[in-house]
């Protein structure tokens, strides 16, 4: 059964704790961590109070940036992925996302060998403590600082040449799911896919990430989740929603939303 979750940038001005709370009462059985706020808040607290609720955590946020446009050296990277692996150990989440940074100016091919080499080092240490690493394409329209792959043919191709157990993706509907050639790659994705991430938008993403209510955009959701349902995905399903378009809304409301749409969009294939 696949479960629901919803990730912590939805409640981005909220403390850890009651993000936890608040997802909990409204009947989510998941939560996507961030990072920040799981450092603030302290692993062991946050382990403790996820415990209580009930609350799994489908995946911890992020890692990478090994092409340096984030600032960050290759090793630098490398040591705070590794890091987040152990983060994610202690936290028994579902995966650990991974983002490959921008091109930095780097050749292409450059950027996919130093992202191919640090994936190597850190699927190894994934691999000893039994973490799944999922590496998120993210669209060119919103995301060129974050990642230089853009869609799920690069990002299958990667994961063919780390060849490592432990290396997925993400598949975050915002990011790819305008793209027209979506639904024929989910075939191929559905037996490497650890995270399934719902996102929406009104367009296409250009600039800043601006994603919309779930249902209220352009992204065939429907069509995506119940193709992959259909593969037979049994894996975690995120609702990620931020953007302009939703920071003014109640927050109470934007989960009483996400949960009614996720509900109405599974029915009864998911708890």
């Amino acid at each position: 059964m696949n479960t629901l979750a919803i990730n912590q940038l939805s409640t981005f001005r909220w403390e850890f704790e009651e993000d936890a709370q608040a997802y909990a009462s409204h009947g989510f059985d998941g939560i996507g961590l961030f990072r920040p706020k799981v450092d603030d808040f302290g692993i062991d607290r946050c382990s403790d109070l996820l415990r209580e609720l009930d609350l799994s955590v489908t995946s911890l946020s992020w890692a990478g940036g090994f092409t340096g446009s984030d600032g960050r050296g290759f090793d630098d990277a490398v040591r705070d992925a590794m890091d987040a692996v152990i983060d994610a150990a202690n936290l028994r989440a579902g995966s650990l996302v991974v983002l490959a940074g921008g091109r930095n100016n780097h050749i292409r091919k450059h950027a996919r060998r130093t992202l191919c080499q640090a994936l190597k080092q850190v699927s190894a240490v994934a691999e000893e403590f039994g973490v799944l690493l999922s590496l998120e394409p993210f669209h060119p329209g919103c995301g060129q600082e974050w990642s230089f792959i853009n869609d799920l043919e690069s990002t299958l191709h990667i994961l063919e040449s780390v060849g490592s157990p432990n290396l997925g993706l993400v598949l975050d509907t915002y990011h790819v799911g305008m793209d027209e050639e979506v639904l024929s790659w989910l075939p191929h994705v559905s037996e490497h896919l650890h995270l399934l991430q719902l996102g929406d938008g009104r367009h296409s993403p250009l600039g800043e990430m601006n994603r919309c209510l779930l249902g209220d955009g352009c992204v065939p959701i429907g069509e995506i989740v119940h193709t992959l349902l259909d593969l037979g995905y049994d894996g975690p399903i995120e609702a990620e929603v931020i953007g302009e378009d939703v920071e003014s809304l109640d927050y109470e409301m934007v989960l009483g939303h996400t949960r009614s749409y996720l509900d109405m969009l599974t029915g009864s294939k998911v708890h």
